[in-house]
């Protein structure tokens, strides 16, 4: 039985009478204590992400399935991995239920039906390729739930998310992460402490895997996306880094070959 600590009451109360800086210094307070609640669950995020580079690396997909501000977290992380480390769209997706509407705007009742999360994913042809990672801060979202239980009756290797020890998606899932944060500032305001939480957790996930799938040099994102200006002039520094050479032949080398980790092999070539 789940304890539902993200429901449980806030350590403080009349909030209302509080000034704007004791509530900032109160919230900043708590938040604090996130990173040292996502330590002590790294060994879990471990094994999600060995599980996650396995599949990848052998061509399947990273799913998340999540409703309200958890489905949002979801999708925020998975969009960022195509221009961050170059991989195709659709390597990584995010699904919210009651779909993209619900990413601006909440869907009544679309995170009680246990069967449309399989349905959303169906759509993907969702295979044993794949991983699907549930998101939800109470951790009994019946969506998530669903979802996560039926991938794993069809053999599909399934993770979580999730504040509170004991939940149902911990439960099922092959591969629960549980950070348990505490009771929110405003009680039951997951957006909060246990928003941040998922978020690092999903930053970890997705940020190693792309390291461990050679998506990173060094330190630096040479199969990002040049979709910006901004971006350009940080490819053309990467370049003029990494080979010594001046600003107008590294912006030369990455017209031509039309990204970082392109422009340094072949200028590397070349001279060997």
């Amino acid at each position: 039985m789940s304890q539902r600590i993200t429901e449980s009451d806030s350590g403080y109360d009349a909030l209302e009478k509080m000034s704007v800086s004791e509530l900032l210094t109160n919230i900043n307070n708590e938040d604090k204590t996130v990173p040292f609640a996502v330590e002590k669950a790294i060994p879990q995020i471990e094994k999600l992400v060995e599980q996650v580079t396995a599949k990848l690396q052998q061509g399947g997909r990273l799913f998340y399935i999540g409703a309200g501000t958890s489905g949002r977290l979801g999708i925020v992380d998975a969009s960022e991995c195509p221009p961050t480390y170059g991989i195709e769209h659709g390597v990584v997706v995010g699904i919210i239920a009651g779909g993209d509407t619900a990413i601006r705007k909440a869907v009544e009742f679309a995170e009680d039906d246990e069967a449309a999360a399989w349905k959303d994913l169906s759509e993907y042809n969702i295979n044993t390729n794949d991983v699907v990672v549930g998101i939800a801060a109470s951790g009994s979202t019946p969506y998530v739930a669903g979802g996560l239980q039926t991938c794993k009756d069809h053999g599909i290797i399934t993770g979580c998310i999730t504040c509170n020890p004991g939940s149902r998606i911990a439960a099922i899932a092959d591969f629960p992460v549980v950070v348990v944060v505490g009771p929110e500032f405003v009680t039951g305001s997951t957006r909060m402490k246990s928003g941040t939480a998922q978020k690092l957790v999903l930053n970890m996930l997705t940020t190693s895997v792309m390291i461990r799938l050679g998506r990173v040099r060094g330190n630096k994102m040479v199969d990002m996306q040049l979709s910006n200006n901004k971006l350009v002039d940080r490819g053309i520094k990467m370049i003029m880094n990494a080979l010594s050479v001046s600003e107008e032949q590294a912006s030369e080398l990455l017209n031509t070959f039309g990204s970082v980790r392109n422009a340094i092999d072949n200028y590397e070539r070349k001279i060997d």
